[in-house]
């Protein structure tokens, strides 16, 4: 993100209707945002979105999919690329929308 935070995509996740709630959001929370989103340096524009969350909340989407932060993770510091965790890989997500393999 805008701040150097890594973001992650869900691989159990195809489509733009989030599947992280509960336990899995307090270690995950969505990236969320109030109005349109913003691109940074390298993300297509194009792909930028979002969707609604239970609650209303509007969580940013690349790419057509949900993007998240690890609660332990601090700009320019990843802990938890590729871990399988609540059901699922979360890795860390390119500015070109594609995972870090």
């Amino acid at each position: 993100d805008g701040r150097g935070q890594a973001v992650y995509l869900f691989d159990r996740e195809d489509t733009k209707k989030s599947e992280c709630y509960g336990d899995c959001a307090r270690a995950w929370p969505p990236v969320l945002t109030k109005g349109r989103p913003v691109a940074g340096k390298g993300v297509r524009k194009r792909l930028l979105g979002t969707t609604r969350r239970r609650g209303g909340k509007r969580q940013v989407t690349y790419d057509g999919r949900p993007l998240y932060y690890y609660v332990d993770d601090a700009p320019g510091r990843v802990l938890c690329h590729n871990v399988f965790e609540f059901g699922g890989l979360w890795l860390v997500v390119r500015p070109d929308g594609t995972p870090v393999g």
